[in-house]
């Protein structure tokens, strides 16, 4: 197969996968916002708490590109543009996958095969440090939860989170001190290589990596706060935040087929919102938005970006 031949397959072979991709993504936004009635964001408070939500969005996006344009650059050159192409082209595959576990494989490929297994060590530590954010403040949810309705079943999650809280923050920190467990297992001993990438980084450039993290969920989470908000949902600030983060704590550790699904975020809101307003409606639009700005918008680039994906080598 000539060079010209892969060139012609690797844009058609992209162009499909972006209509594809665009496709799935415009009937997820069709379906969702049929089922909730557009006529429910008429309703809504002043439109500088979606001007602050929209610009939340933006910082959003700057602080996970630039996280992962600090990880990839350590395996080789990438220029911020690039890795912000390839953020993009990530949320592309996500939106569309179980769980989003598309999203760091469709970063990877996005960039290329020149350094996959540094780039693979880099994402477990992107994944690692966003999954220890997400507990952290999931765990100020849970020790708001259970002040203000307290139940069994919330003490529970509550020492369990703690748990893991202490041993992510020891996996995260830790990672080399793991791989003679995972050298004796063999089914973990394929693993161990990414151990050894995650361990020649210095403590305090994971340390960075893991404060942009939680900036990061504190950013998203201000932002449903202001969501709801401008959807007329009286929620305070100090406790509405706390709930705020709870909902994404929530979020990562039910399982689901599809987290990208509103369905899912939409049970899990009012479960947790239900405690302070019966606007129902509002804490749905706000969800349905929260699910547009930060999944939706950035997908629809992404998609187009994957036209310029190598897909065959």
């Amino acid at each position: 197969m000539n060079k010209s031949t892969k060139i012609w397959i690797n844009y058609a072979t992209g162009g499909i996968v972006s209509v594809l991709l665009l496709a799935a993504i415009y009937k997820q936004v069709q379906k969702q916002l049929g089922d909730r009635g557009t006529s429910t964001l008429t309703d809504t408070g002043p439109n500088y708490f979606l001007v602050a939500a929209i610009v939340l969005m933006l910082a959003n996006s700057f602080l996970e590109s630039y996280k992962w344009f600090s990880l990839v650059r350590r395996s080789e050159p990438v220029s911020y543009g690039r890795a912000l192409a390839s953020y993009l082209a990530g949320i592309a595959f996500s939106i569309i996958t179980p769980n989003r576990i598309g999203e760091y494989p469709g970063r990877i490929l996005y960039l290329g095969r020149g350094s996959t297994m540094h780039y693979i060590g880099v994402s477990v530590t992107g994944v690692l440090s966003q999954l220890a954010a997400i507990w952290f403040l999931g765990l100020a949810g849970l020790v708001y939860y259970n002040i203000a309705f307290p139940d069994h079943l919330a003490q529970a999650a509550l020492v369990v989170c703690v748990v893991i809280n202490i041993l992510l923050g020891f996996l995260y920190l830790n990672f080399d001190r793991w791989l003679s467990l995972l050298e004796r297992i063999p089914w973990l001993r394929r693993f161990s290589v990414y151990g050894k990438l995650m361990g020649r980084m210095p403590v305090a450039e994971k340390w960075r990596i893991l404060t942009i993290s939680i900036v990061r969920v504190m950013v998203f989470t201000a932002q449903y706060l202001f969501l709801l908000t401008w959807m007329n949902v009286d929620v305070p600030i100090v406790a509405g935040f706390c709930l705020s983060a709870l909902f994404f704590w929530v979020l990562a550790v039910v399982p689901s087929l599809a987290l990208t699904e509103l369905g899912v975020r939409g049970t899990v809101s009012l479960f947790i919102f239900g405690h302070f307003s019966v606007n129902t409606v509002g804490i749905l639009a706000a969800t349905t938005c929260l699910w547009l700005l930060n999944l939706v918008i950035p997908a629809v680039p992404g998609s187009i970006l994957i036209t310029k994906m190598k897909w065959l080598r």
